[in-house]
């Protein structure tokens, strides 16, 4: 961080005195200690390498499921597959969630970082681990797909890559949950911990519980890899799915925890009830990690009782928590825009929002489409009988291309806007092709996704090199229609991936050659080019109870609760239309 920097002496109750080296932030009052600071940004960095290696591999996987085109043979299909799930879903999320970790405890409590050389020695885990699983899946010892089912066996080294990748991050979890023992006994924070921490602590406690079920399923599987162990398949996927699922709800929570951030550093929104807020993020701890069910709803090993319980019961708590963020996330930002005097008819404070700041807009953009695509996908997934005609069909990769590219990648995305001048201390560079770069990665992944959502409807699989089964003995005939969704999902495969490449390009040029952040230019008062709305104008963040009490009387956040029975319409039709194919497939009586 470009700012002063000055030597404190800390004095705990568990170690002498230890010399910490912190640097002030820009924002506010808070210091930042220095080993935090550099962690974020070596975390960031590396997310984004991996980002950039994913980026390859999905417009190769486009080129490739695009039957016209059909670029890959066979045996590369599936190592270029191999590489995308592991890069995007694995890699480039966890380590930006790292860097999330350490501003959610050091930065936001304003406290020193617990044993530094730990988290130095996580980050080096985690960098082997991705060395050694990227070796074996580009030399072709690790063909198993980003799920690695058993029987399908890797190379020893690609196992104890992600045993060595689990257990750096598994540090950097320890050492939250550490940083928040020492902010309380040293009295760095008033009152309870921001929100944004307490979503780190939903992540944590997720990471947790995911990690212990890949432990429990990657050792084993590691000594039946080597000769030494026997593992039922269905087992392996019960656990493995324990992991898989959970993971992508740390996402969730750190995601969601972005949007209440963003929305109040871009147009100073409010959290309209910070309890109901926690409320929900502690039912993802409840039951998130049960709705990973619906990954086994067609498998045979499983009794009825237990699919339903978990997801038509504890899923559906989940989704309250998902939909309470969903409501509370724009209402806070209408309230706030409103407060700001945007209060005429419904819509004024929407659109007068700063749209020209890639934070504000990707941070909304990644809102609608994880609720009105991925979100509403989900939950008709979840239902057993429509599962049954939906599973391993491209419907399931378009739901969580939206939930997980569409939300969480994009959302990361938005922040970065601000993580490079806060963390890196530099400008945004090319900005007018930053203001555009969610835009496009928003409507290229919206494309996509639907496009592959409406070619599984038509039952073309998943995970499938060669639709035609050319070489079967029996001819297999797709609706001709699935020609146009395959060109429109190759369309909008190109139009996210030349979106991949505008960001890569604005970050990795802002971070080693642009220019330089004063801490004059922060605050300034007036919009300056490559400095995002909400560092040249830091926005109220606190309001009066009574001006409150004035926007509430006068309809409160009227525009979002049309917004919410638009979500439900779109379900409802959605949900149905979905129940209607399944009728005319599945006739009864």
């Amino acid at each position: 961080m470009a700012t002063d920097i000055k030597e404190n002496i800390i004095t705990t109750a568990w170690s002498r005195k230890i010399p910490a080296i912190f640097s002030k932030s820009p924002i506010g009052k808070k210091k930042v200690h220095q080993d935090a600071n550099n962690l974020i940004k070596l975390n960031v960095l590396a997310s984004f390498f991996v980002f950039a290696i994913g980026l390859v591999s999905a417009i190769l996987l486009v080129f490739t499921r695009w039957q016209v085109v059909h670029l890959l043979p066979v045996e590369w299909y599936y190592r270029i597959l191999t590489s995308h799930g592991l890069n995007m879903l694995i890699f480039f999320i966890l380590f930006f969630e790292m860097a999330l970790f350490y501003y959610a405890g050091p930065v936001m409590l304003s406290c020193r970082l617990p044993i530094p050389v730990l988290g130095w020695a996580g980050f080096s885990l985690m960098c082997c681990g991705v060395v050694l699983v990227e070796y074996t899946v580009f030399t072709g010892q690790a063909d198993v797909l980003f799920t690695s089912y058993v029987p399908l066996k890797a190379h020893l080294l690609y196992y104890m890559g992600i045993a060595l990748f689990a257990v750096g991050a598994l540090i950097v979890v320890c050492l939250f949950f550490a940083t928040l023992v020492i902010a309380r006994r040293e009295r760095t924070y008033d009152g309870s911990v921001p929100l944004f921490t307490f979503g780190g602590v939903t992540a944590a406690v997720i990471s947790v519980i995911t990690i212990l079920h890949g432990a429990a399923i990657y050792i084993p599987t590691l000594l039946w890899a080597a000769g030494h162990f026997k593992l039922d398949p269905e087992i392996y996927r019960i656990i493995w799915w324990g992991l898989g699922h959970s993971s992508q709800q740390i996402n969730v929570a750190f995601m969601v925890s972005i949007w209440y951030l963003l929305g109040a550093m871009t147009c100073g929104a409010m959290v309209l009830n910070e309890k109901i807020s926690r409320v929900a993020f502690f039912l993802y701890i409840l039951f998130i990690s049960m709705a990973s069910a619906h990954h086994l709803l067609v498998d045979p090993g499983l009794g009825p009782a237990w699919k339903i319980w978990n997801t038509s019961y504890a899923m559906y708590l989940a989704v309250l928590a998902s939909l309470i963020h969903g409501y509370t996330v724009p209402a806070g930002i209408e309230y706030g825009m409103r407060l700001r005097g945007y209060v005429r008819g419904r819509f004024e404070w929407l659109k007068e929002a700063p749209w020209g700041d890639p934070g504000f807009s990707g941070l909304f953009l990644s809102l609608i489409i994880f609720g009105f695509i991925g979100g509403i996908t989900g939950v008709t997934l979840g239902a057993e009988q429509i599962n049954i005609i939906a599973h391993n069909t491209l419907r399931i990769t378009g739901h969580f291309h939206s939930t997980v590219v569409g939300g969480t990648a994009l959302s990361f995305m938005a922040l970065t806007y601000y993580v490079i001048p806060l963390f890196f201390g530099k400008k945004i560079s090319y900005w007018n092709i930053a203001k555009l770069q969610p835009y496009i990665f928003a409507l290229g992944i919206s494309i996509m996704s639907i496009s592959m959502i409406a070619l599984g409807a038509l039952g073309i699989p998943r995970r499938h090199w060669d639709i035609t089964f050319s070489s079967a003995l029996f001819d297999v005939q797709f609706p001709a229609m699935s020609a146009l969704l395959f060109t429109s999902m190759g369309i909008g495969g190109i139009i996210a991936f030349t979106s991949g490449i505008m960001f890569l390009l604005v970050v990795f040029s802002s971070i080693f050659f642009g220019d330089s952040m004063s801490n004059m230019e922060y605050n300034l008062g007036m919009f300056k080019k490559g400095i995002p709305q909400g560092l040249s104008h830091f926005l109220k963040q606190e309001y009066s109870d009574d001006n409150v009490k004035i926007i509430h009387n006068a309809g409160g956040a009227k525009g979002t609760i049309v917004l919410t029975f638009v979500l439900l319409i779109c379900f409802i039709l959605f949900y149905f239309t979905n129940w209607q194919l399944l009728s005319s497939l599945w006739k009864v009586g």
